[in-house]
This record gives structure tokens, C-alpha cells and sequence, in this order.
């Protein structure tokens, strides 16, 4: 149980840490015959790596990816997929000088407490480096789920105090915010501006929306499909809170307001976003997601160090002002992860309609 795989019939293991030579991920139980191609798994990379401008990071990851086992001939064979990251810009000395300290809001002293040892550069595997793993293995299950015309779109919809006044999707693809309001992405881009002046850093809220989820995904009691999305959203290393659909709005409300009125065509609203009783109803799913601020800043704070005696730290090296955009494409990688296993979870209740191979859409 060391808490490195995820999911049962789509099962990811992710491994390899900051300052490590690579990142990368395992895949088993991907199904054979699936179409997939470095560069498909690429496009959510791009997303992702750091040295991109705005509120991110300086460090210069190319992150290309290469498919290591599992394929032929750009097909998946059913055997595990292999993948990896190298890395090719860690800066390790700049870290020397956190060796013997522990930095406020990072997992260095909780890692020492565990393991009894740990490694400062970077934050090893506490990292957000590791999330590049998940993101190559996500980018498989976006394949395997588009092949069954489930799309999966993360989006900012808060950066600090800056929020969004609309959901315009067409807005996304426009702002390096991935926000659904070009408005609200320029006051944000302001605002990003001001804290880097201020050397600190924001949080924000991701909006994550699958459309095209069939209904009957989710096991009863233990294993809800909205309980194991919180579960996936929330081992993100920057995520504090994850709400379905209405989500704590819900607390506020009647019951005559909350309920969904169901309808011949489906449902009227889906203030249960898309969820009911852990199982997935057909309508569009919807969480969100709180995340933090980047915990490494160059104010000085107040901490400790290896003998426990008081001491304040200004964090140098190189990091993101806020984890948002970057964030963006790990929420979608833990939302299809998830709805990746648990649509193989289901075929195997109903049993392949195809059984010359290849995985069937659900009716």
C-alpha cells in the first residue's frame, strides 16, 4: 500500500521524482486495438510543462514523452504501457541551502516525519513535477473515452479574487488562462502581475466538465463515482476542496431547490452534476476544484530547521506564481483516469457486446 497506483481495472502507477533523471507512469488493463500515438498523448503535455509565461514557472521542460511498451504499429496491444518524462532542467543547487530547512506549506517535514529521510530538491516526489506522469497516463484514458464520445474540459474559473461573470467555452482556447472569459482573463493576467511584484503567490478554482458520460458509471456504498472523483481531484498536491455539481451551494438550499426535475428528455437541471446515488446519470458531470497558493515564495517566513530551532526562509529557485493554468491539464488527466476505470469497471458487469475484442459503448 504505498500509495503510488491508481485505479483498479485501469490501473496507473506513476513514479520519479523532481530532480530525478525521469518521471513517468505504468499503465495496466489498457485495452488492445485502442488508436494512440506519441503526439496524441503530446498535446496534453504542451499543456502542462512548465517555461510557458504568465503566472508559471521559468524552468525549461521540453516534456516529450515516449511510449516505452504497450504498442504497435500505434495501437495498444493490452499489455502495460509504458511511459516516460526525462527530465532536463532541474537546477538541484538552488536548493542547497533548503537542505537543513523545512519550507512552510510544502511536504518536507511531513515527507522526514514518514520516511525518515527525505529529498530537498525540488520537493521530490511531493513535487508538482509528478503530476507530468499522470498527464501522459491521463492522456491515454482521453483516448479510450473520446473513443466512446466522453469529452472531458477543465477551466479557470477563479484566480484569487478575480472570478468569472460567464462561461463562454469559445473564450478558452483564447487566453493562456484557459478561461471561459476573456474578460475576466485580462483582469486576472493584472492581478498575476501585482502579486510577482509582491513575491507571492495566488489560488484559484479549476472547473472540470465531462460531457458525454453514459449513465450506470460508479459502484455502490464505497466506491461512488463522485467519491472517487473528490479522491482522484483531490491528490492533486495543490488541491484543498473538491465539490460536485452544486457542492456546498447545496447546504443553502431546499430540497425542492436542489432536486433535479426529471423529465422525458433527462433531467430539467443538474444541480446534482450529473451524479446521483454515487452512479452516473447522463447528464453533463461537473466538480470544481480549490487550489491553493504556491507555497514557495520569496517573502520571508517563519519555520524551522533539522534541530527544531527557529528560523525564517525566503524561498529562491524557480516557481510558478499561482498553479493555475498548469493545473488545468492534471484535473483533466484525474477526471479521466477515473471515468476510464470505472467505464471498464462497468463493461465487466454487462459483459463485452463485441466479443471479437475492443471495448463496446455502454447502452
Amino acid at each position: 500500500m504505498a500509495g503510488n497506483t491508481f485505479g483498479q481495472a485501469f490501473r496507473v502507477t506513476t513514479w520519479g521524482e523532481s530532480h530525478g533523471t525521469a518521471v513517468g507512469a505504468t499503465i495496466d488493463g489498457c485495452p488492445p486495438g485502442l488508436l494512440l500515438t506519441r503526439e496524441m498523448i503530446q498535446k496534453d503535455m504542451e499543456r502542462r510543462r512548465p517555461g510557458t509565461g504568465g503566472a508559471a514557472s521559468p524552468r525549461k521542460e521540453p516534456d516529450r514523452v515516449e511510449i516505452l511498451s504497450g504498442i504497435y504499429e500505434n495501437k495498444t496491444t493490452g499489455t502495460p504501457l509504458t511511459l516516460v518524462i526525462y527530465n532536463k532542467d532541474a537546477h538541484s543547487k538552488s536548493y542547497d541551502t533548503l537542505k537543513n530547512i523545512f519550507r512552510p506549506g510544502h511536504g518536507d517535514i511531513t515527507y522526514l516525519r514518514k520516511y525518515g529521510i527525505r529529498d530537498h530538491r525540488g520537493g521530490g516526489r511531493a513535487s508538482a513535477r509528478e503530476t507530468a506522469a499522470r498527464v501522459a497516463a491521463g492522456a491515454v484514458a482521453r483516448q479510450l473515452l473520446a473513443s466512446r464520445d466522453i469529452l472531458v474540459q477543465a477551466y479557470t474559473i477563479a484566480l484569487g479574487s478575480v472570478e468569472i461573470s460567464k462561461r463562454d467555452m469559445n473564450d478558452i482556447s483564447e487566453n493562456r488562462l484557459f478561461c471561459p472569459d476573456n474578460e475576466a482573463a485580462e483582469r486576472m493576467e493584472e492581478r498575476i502581475i501585482e502579486v510577482r511584484k509582491q513575491h507571492d503567490s495566488l489560488g484559484g478554482i479549476v472547473e472540470i466538465l465531462a460531457k458525454g458520460c453514459p449513465a450506470g458509471l460508479g459502484e455502490p456504498v464505497f466506491n461512488k463515482l463522485d467519491a472517487e472523483l473528490a479522491g482522484a481531484l483531490m491528490s492533486i498536491g495543490a488541491v484543498k476542496g473538491v465539490e460536485i455539481g452544486a457542492g456546498f451551494e447545496a447546504a443553502r438550499l431546499t430540497g425542492s431547490e436542489n432536486n433535479d426535475p426529471i423529465i422525458p428528455k433527462g433531467f430539467a437541471t443538474n444541480r446534482s452534476g450529473g451524479i446521483l446515488a454515487g452512479i452516473s446519470n447522463g447528464d453533463d458531470i461537473v466538480a470544481r476544484v480549490a487550489v491553493k497558493p504556491i507555497p514557495s515564495i520569496a517573502r520571508e517566513q517563519q519555520t524551522v530547521d533539522l534541530d527544531n530551532k527557529p528560523t525564517t526562509i525566503k524561498v529562491g529557485g524557480r516557481h510558478d506564481i499561482s498553479a493555475i493554468p498548469r493545473i488545468i491539464p492534471v484535473c483533466e488527466a484525474m477526471v479521466c483516469l477515473t471515468l476510464a476505470d470505472h467505464f471498464l469497471r462497468q463493461q465487466a458487469i454487462l459483459g463485452f457486446a463485441d466479443q471479437g475484442g475492443g471495448v463496446e459503448k455502454i447502452p
